[in-house]
């Protein structure tokens, strides 16, 4: 009688064990997240799944052209790529990122810029024009969706502060034919 309740206290403590590494690992070094929507259009797609690397932002900022996963102003989580970095000056013209005044390719856009015939992918702007400074603030980031016409991002939010960030993620789990590490 002795023996099985030692037996049944091990498998408990296992289980107590288990529950809380699976809660450290979650809370605070990866987590799974679901796509909504089509903003990152063709990079990612609805629904797909994957896993946020919490600890990528533990150390430091944000690299330009992460796909970084924050909280939006609206009580919900956002999936974007970060354009600008902090003291960074941003600006579109001719279909064309300059960051700094340094033009950039963007190579995960040309499929929908050889697909637009009616204009350009992303409208022309100047980072004053959309948040009102030259530079993204100290502090924060400037993100942008993939499917520029159809991204709520920091064109409309403003530059998202780096504490509100949750993570990087570059890895789809979900669906299965779609598993993948995405630049």
């Amino acid at each position: 009688m002795a023996k099985n309740k030692n037996e049944l206290w091990e498998w408990i403590k296992a289980l107590i064990i288990a529950v809380l590494l699976a809660a450290l690992i979650r809370y605070f070094l990866f987590a799974p997240i679901v796509v909504d929507g089509l903003s990152m259009m063709p990079t990612l797609h609805d629904q797909d799944r994957m896993i946020v690397n919490k600890f990528s932002y533990k150390i430091g900022e944000p690299d330009r052209f992460d796909i970084v996963v924050f909280h939006a102003p609206e009580n919900k989580d956002y999936i974007k790529r970060v354009i600008g970095l902090p003291g960074d000056t941003i600006e579109y013209r001719n279909d064309t990122l300059y960051v700094n005044g340094k033009a950039y390719e963007e190579p995960y856009l040309e499929e929908y810029k050889n697909q637009v015939i009616d204009g350009p992918l992303t409208d022309p702007f100047t980072l004053e024009e959309k948040i009102g400074s030259e530079t993204v603030p100290e502090g924060h980031i400037f993100v942008m969706g993939d499917n520029r016409r159809f991204s709520k991002d920091s064109r409309h939010i403003g530059a998202v502060p780096i504490e509100e960030v949750l993570g990087k993620t570059n890895f789809i789990y979900w669906p299965v034919e779609d598993i993948r590490f995405i630049e």
